[in-house]
Parts: C-alpha cells; structure tokens; sequence
C-alpha cells in the first residue's frame, strides 16, 4: 500500500507528499467573507441564523449561552476515571507553561532607563471544533496557557449538536481550565461574533484553537481586527528511524496521525532498508484493525510515504526542510540527533515518546505549526497572550549626551521634524 522510496528520488517524494492543496478554492472564500460581512452588520441576527442552518436548527439566542446548570449536568456524565486524569494532564500543562512566564524588567542605569513591560491580553477567544466530535484536549491546551499568561477573561465558542446540547467532556474540560463563558456556535460566524463582537458577544483581542477549512479562512481574514494565533494545516508526523526502532511500534505511530483526515502526512525517513519492509508490513497489519481504517488508508495512500536513505544524517537534512509539526526520532541515541534539527514543532525523543503523549498528556503544546512553517513559527505559548511595551527613559543629561547624534540620524532620512523634536531641547545650550 505504502511505497519506499530511495534516497535519489526523496527531495522529489517530500514536495509531492506535502502538496496538500492547502489552499482554499474561491467558492470557499466568498462563503466565509460573506459570512463574516452579514455579522459584521447584522450581529446576533446573522450568527443565530447561520447556527441554524449548518448545525442546530433550534438554536435560540436564550440557549445559546452555556448555561452552569449544563456544566453541572456535564460533570454527572463524566467518569471519574476520565477526570482524573484531565486534571493530572492540566496540572502537566500548567507546570510547562509556568516555565514560559516572562516578568516585565527594567535595566536601570545613571540618567536613563530602558525596559519591557508584560501585560496579558484582556479577553481571548478560543475555538474548539465539535458538532460530532469531542476535543478535550484543544480546550485545554488553548485555555491553559491563556490563563497562565493572566488574561482576564476568555470565551470558548463550540458548534453544538443538532439537539443543541455540546457534548459532556468538553463543557467539564472548559470549566477545569477555566473558561468564563461557552457559546453554542461554530464556523465563520463564531469568529466573526468574537472578532467584531455582538449584543451577546463580547468582541475579543485575539482567537486561537483549531477548525475546519471555514474557520481556518475567517481566521485569517479577520487578523489585523483581532490577532490569531496560525493558520492550521493538516496533521503531519515524521518519524526519523534507525534499525533500533520498533517495527510494530514506527506503523502505530505513523497510523496515530494518519486517521487524523485524508490530508494528514505520516512519513517514515530511515537508514534502514530492513525497517522500511517491516513497517510497510505492518502498516496493512494495523490498518485493517483500525476503526477510522478508511481516513488513514487514504492518509497513506496520497500524503504518506516511506523513505530510505543513505546516512541518518542525510534524513535528518530531508527532516529539516520538511520542517514537521511532529517529529519522532526512534534511534539510539535520541539527544544527539536532536542537536542537528533545526526545524520541528515539536520533537519526541526515543523509543518510548510517541507523539500522543504530546498530544494529551506531557504539558508542552499540541498547537504546533503546520505545513512547513515551523521554519518560522512556534507551538502555542505563553507569549501568544500577552502584549509587550518598550519602556524608554532619558534625563536631560543623558539626551544632551547624544541629542545630535539623534538628529543627524533622522535628517539622513529626510525626516526633519524629528531632528527639530531633539534639537528643540538643547536650542541655545538650555531647555526651550
């Protein structure tokens, strides 16, 4: 099913494996800046009437708001077993994310002071798809960090079922992290509620969390009214082998993001032509058990791939200009691979690190970056919530020091009022 592909063909398998079309179609555009023109305009209106037609015909503008009762209902629903071990996975990912908080500093010296003042964002948005699904996890590695950051008051919007009700988990997952209110709404409506805020919702300074491609387009055509945090892509895993690695375990692995969807990228790079065959194997051993089997057998077929190659550090060249969401080294010796990568979301050291253990459990974010752009972006941090100031302070001693220099700056830039704002100062040898 999968093929294995050597190394003189690899560069040309990555680009065609990764193609995924990501780019939406027009039609798709012109929904999504129709949705959002009509909220913009007719507010509660618009949103009630577009939750009505794609996912709750019933839905009213008085159930539309979670109310505590449903929470308190979720929590009788929910297993104790699966909340214990929600709050030990919150408990994880609020110790990470208390390693990320910077404090605001000042650099005092004699006759000036420079520094950054840190201040949390005020009120952020969170997406959390749903409808038939439920994702725990994306609401508590999207809220978690927010309140680790202090920011004062976060919104979580969810489609709702046809019934209108959203499912247990979810409302008990957003009361452990401690979200301040849930709306029953999803799709381009749901952002554009957030983004230019309604009479029932509260306008936000920044969205994040994970959606369908309507979500991910109105994202990124209401950035610069509020920020965002990416624009999400398909899941991708690469897992960087050598013959120390599992076979069975390497197929489990690849399979874990490949019923992801039909767009997810599981790829295999090795040294190893044996491994390869053994993990090819596997992959229709495994597969046939699976219950999302269909997803992943698409995953495989169009967007996976196993490639063999010369050297581990040739794969490891392949991996960095991949630049993967999820990069899974199964070798011996894990750590000093790990130097050479220079382009990974996230990295998952050894044999017993799989990538869900990223995914629910360890505390680092699974907002990763996709499609190639961790060359460039970062997991979802701390810092996504909060805002930074410059802070700038002269006395008249210390501008006198360098107040032409200032103005001879500004005049090589044609900009003479701002030479004028220091020279003005220091006009006869005293202050104006």
């Amino acid at each position: 099913m999968i093929p294995i592909i050597y190394s003189d063909r690899a560069k040309k398998e990555i680009e065609r494996l990764l193609d995924r079309a990501s780019a939406a179609n027009e039609k798709e555009l012109a929904a999504v800046k129709a949705i959002l023109a009509d909220v913009k305009v007719r507010g509660d209106e618009a949103v009630l009437e577009y939750t009505c037609r794609f996912d709750c015909p019933d839905m009213t503008l008085e159930r539309i708001r979670v109310t505590e009762d449903e929470v308190a209902a979720a929590y009788e629903k929910m297993s104790a077993r699966l909340l214990s071990v929600m709050r030990r996975s919150a408990e994880n990912i609020r110790a990470f994310h208390q390693q990320q908080k910077q404090k605001t500093w000042l650099d005092v010296q004699p006759g000036k002071t420079l520094g950054q003042l840190i201040r949390p964002l005020a009120r952020v948005g969170v997406y959390v798809p749903g409808g038939t699904a439920a994702y725990p996890s994306s609401v508590l590695m999207n809220v978690l960090p927010a309140k680790v950051a202090g920011v004062k008051q976060i919104v979580m919007v969810t489609p709702a079922g046809k019934d209108g009700s959203i499912d247990p988990v979810t409302l008990v997952a957003a009361k452990e992290a401690g979200v301040d209110e849930i709306y029953k709404v999803g799709g381009a409506q749901a952002v554009g509620a957030l983004a230019y805020g309604t009479d029932t919702f509260p306008r936000v300074d920044k969205i994040t969390g994970p959606g369908n491609i309507y979500v991910a387009l109105a994202k990124q055509e209401v950035f610069g009214q509020v920020g965002i945090d990416m624009i999400a892509g398909p899941s991708e895993v690469l897992v960087l082998a050598d013959e120390s690695a599992n076979p069975a375990w390497t197929a489990a692995d690849l399979l874990s993001q490949a019923e992801h969807d039909r767009m997810a990228a599981p790829i295999l790079i090795t040294d190893s032509e044996s491994l390869a065959k053994a993990v090819a194997k596997e992959l229709e051993k495994q597969l046939a058990l699976l219950p999302r089997g269909e997803i992943a057998a698409a995953s495989l077929k169009d967007h996976g791939g196993i490639l063999v190659t010369p050297t581990l550090l040739e794969a490891v060249r392949l991996a960095n200009a991949v630049a993967p969401e999820h990069l899974e080294l199964l070798v011996k010796d894990p750590f000093d691979l790990m130097s050479r990568i220079e382009n990974a979301g996230a990295i998952f050291l050894g044999h017993y690190s799989p990538e869900p253990l990223g995914d629910y459990f360890a505390g680092p974010n699974h907002v990763l970056p996709t499609n190639g752009t961790a060359r460039f972006f970062s997991p979802l941090s701390v810092d996504d919530f909060v805002k930074k100031s410059s802070i700038v302070y002269y006395s008249k001693e210390a501008l006198e020091e360098v107040y032409e220099q200032i103005a001879a700056f500004a005049e090589a830039e044609g900009l003479d009022a701002h030479a004028r704002s220091a020279l003005i100062r220091f006009e006869g040898g005293k202050e104006a």
